[in-house]
Order: structure tokens, then sequence, then C-alpha cells
């Protein structure tokens, strides 16, 4: 697995840009396309050790998931850590400095 981020700061509002690597691929897909079940189940970013973002996700999203989401509370120079778990349990994280 891996991951881009980017995280900028305009106007005390912070945007980042998240694509995930990941075949997202379900039970059924599997079966028809004869690859193995491979998909992300959970993805936080969290900046300070607190969660600004979340989502539960699964082999309904297309390969390489992209997300794009906003909040407010970080500044310039904070860092960004974003998790991922998949459907095995495997999990994985990256990080990225707010510019």
């Amino acid at each position: 697995m891996g991951m881009k981020i980017k995280a900028k700061m305009k106007d005390g509002v912070t945007e980042v840009k998240l694509l995930l690597s990941s075949p997202m691929v379900g039970k059924e897909e599997s079966e028809t396309k004869k690859v193995p079940v491979s998909y992300l189940t959970h993805v936080t970013a969290k900046v300070g050790g607190k969660v600004v973002w979340e989502a539960s996700t699964g082999p309904f999203l297309s390969k390489d998931p992209y997300f794009m989401f906003n909040f407010k509370g970080a500044k310039a120079g904070d860092e960004i850590v974003v998790e991922t778990i998949d459907d095995k349990g495997a999990k994985d994280s990256d990080k990225d400095v707010i510019k």
C-alpha cells in the first residue's frame, strides 16, 4: 500500500488531498477477475493526535481512491498523519507537514 498526502492552509482552513494506493477488490470482483480480495476498510486523519477526518470504506470504491477534505483548527507547520486499515487488518500510515 501507499499514499500521497498534500495539506495546505488557506484562510484558517486546511485542505487535504489524499490519494491512496489499493486495488479495492471485493469478493464478487475477486471471483470474476480471479484476483485476491483486497480493499481498505478504514481511513483516519489526525493532527496532534486528534482525529480531524475519518471514513469507513469498502470494495465499493474505485481502485486507488482519492479523497479531498477540509478542516479547521490546525496551523501551518503542524503534521497531519493518515492511517489506513485493510480487510486483513494490516495497518499503514504516512504523514505530511501542513503548508
